[in-house]
Formats: structure tokens, sequence, C-alpha cells
């Protein structure tokens, strides 16, 4: 996703009637910068469940199909046996070029969710509304230390039922939310006024993937959708799969687990208001234990929220 231009006054027409989470509650601070400048537009992080203190991130349109990969301190993970650096630059090598992902492209990655086996990364940036070749990469979980390049090993195509026409009658199918619950993978939409690509609609839909290949040409099904989310860009579920973290511009929203089924935008508990942090344009976002979540943007800061001691009781 690129810079956006008029955002505050955007946002203040779309969000009245949010409740906002009292952010005296809750903990955010800046909390490091990756300083790599092959990160330069970070587009999506995901914890690795597998691999302990490890994160997976990667950048928006216009790189090539790679991933990279830090700890928590934010220091770059790759096989030290080879000879590249990291952020220092050590004489006699070059830099990291990252974790190079054959039998894909990055036309749009805009999202990365994981599991205990898989690395799922979502090529569904749609911002004009016209594309037909979106779907989700496979990856397998590896070692960030001791593996330099891996595969795709499938491509989950995503076709939207209601769209019918390229570009839509409503621009509603850009996704640049995924997250994975027990195997499944969902997407939620970022919505844009049809035939204007600056201006943002209120809401977003919740759609489901199956992580196998579809029979039936890729659809995807809707099971959700909200009129509270407005220029969603990231998602993720937390550790206990009790919460999802729903990333826009200037919101944090917090769902809790439906009570049945997967209509995970029907229980929203809170709205953190991020305006006041001066986060700038946040792209990613992940869990990195049941309370505590990391927020990223586009230039590769990490800020740090963590929830109020109290949050779901």
């Amino acid at each position: 996703m690129k810079p956006i231009f008029g955002l505050p006054l955007l946002w203040a027409i779309f969000t009245g009637g949010i409740h906002a989470a009292d952010p005296s509650n809750w903990r955010v601070e800046a909390k490091l910068e990756i300083g790599f400048d092959s990160l330069n537009e970070v587009s999506g992080i995901s914890r690795s469940p597998r691999f302990p203190n490890q994160f997976w991130l990667h950048n928006d349109s216009g790189d090539s199909a790679r991933l990279f990969a830090i700890d928590q301190s934010g220091s770059l993970l790759f096989p030290q046996f080879l000879k590249f650096h990291g952020q220092k630059v050590v004489s006699g090598t070059t830099p990291w070029p990252g974790f190079k992902i054959e039998l894909a492209a990055n036309y749009d990655w805009e999202d990365i969710a994981s599991d205990e086996d898989w690395i799922y990364i979502a090529d569904t940036g749609n911002n004009g509304n016209a594309r037909r070749d979106l779907g989700i990469y496979k990856v397998p979980q590896f070692n960030a230390g001791a593996v330099e390049k891996t595969r795709a090993m499938s491509f989950i195509p995503v076709a939207y039922p209601e769209q019918n026409s390229f570009p839509g009658e409503n621009w509603h199918f850009d996704a640049e939310a995924l997250f994975v619950d027990q195997g499944q993978l969902y997407l939620i939409t970022k919505h844009r006024v049809a035939g204007r690509i600056s201006q943002f609609e209120p809401g977003g839909n919740l759609y489901r993937v199956d992580s196998s290949p579809p029979a039936a040409g890729g659809k995807v099904v809707k099971v959700d959708s909200s009129s509270e989310l407005f220029m969603v860009t990231a998602a993720d579920l937390s550790p206990s799969r009790e919460k999802l973290a729903v990333l826009g511009y200037r919101s944090l929203w917090i769902f809790l687990r439906p009570q049945k089924g997967d209509r995970w935008l029907s229980r929203l508990d809170q709205v953190l208001d991020l305006a006041p942090f001066e986060m700038g344009q946040v792209e990613a976002v992940t869990f990195v234990d049941e309370d505590l979540l990391w927020v990223l943007n586009e230039a590769g800061q990490v800020f740090e929220v963590e929830m109020p001691a109290q949050f779901g009781e």
C-alpha cells in the first residue's frame, strides 16, 4: 500500500460511533528500529510458532519474492555460515539479500501469517480492484539460521464471488489483512470509493479461504463484515487464538473469539486510537505474546503495544 493523502480528514469523517479504549490503560512505546536498507517498505510481520524468537517480515509490491527474519531485539536472522552481514557492516561481506522464495512472485504482498507448519503470504493487494490473479502462497516454516532459501509449495487462488466485473462495481476487493485459525485462512478487505483509488469507505468484509487449493475456481466465502473498520492493513490472532487484532492506519481493533462459528468481526471488544502515538503509516501487526503486540510502520519502526492487565475480563 502506497502513501495516502488527506487521511486525518477522512478519519474524522468515518469514525463516528466507535468506542475507543482509554489509551492510559495501555502501554504504547517506540520499541526499536530495524534499520536495514533492504527492509524499506515493510508490509507484513508474523511470529513463527515453530521457531522461538523468530519473526518473518516482507516488503510491499515492487520487491522481489523474499522474506526477512528478525529476533525480538530487532536483529536480522540469517545463516551465519554465509558471507553476508546484517545491520552492521562487516568487512569482506555484502548485505543479506533475504530468503528467496522460489516459485513465487511479489505482485502485491500485503500480509503474512504463520502456524506451526506453514508460512502464508497474501499476494492479495488490489488497489484498483481489477486483479484476477490474487492468491496466497504456502511456504514451509524454516529455521532462519540454517536455510538460505525455500520455495512455495502451493499457491491458493483467491476470487471473490461477489465480484463479476474488473474493476468491480464496488471497490471492496482489496485485502491487506490475513490470519490463520486452526488451518483455515481468513482475509479482511479494505474498501475504496469506486473509481477513486485515494478515497476510502468505512467497513471491511471477512472471507474464509481453505488452506488447501480449492476445487471450485479459488472462490472464497464471506463469513462476516463490520462497519467499524476503516482502511485495514493487517491482522493477527493471539497465541491462545482467543483474540484477533486488526490494524488500520489510525486504529487497532481487538475482537474476541466468536461464541460459535467464525464470525470473527462480531465481538468487537476495544478500539485503540493510534493517532496520538505518531506511528506513521502502519502496515503490519503481530502478537509477541497473549497481551503484547508489535505494530510496524513501512519504515521498519517497531512499536510495542501492551494490553491492560484486566483485558477481556
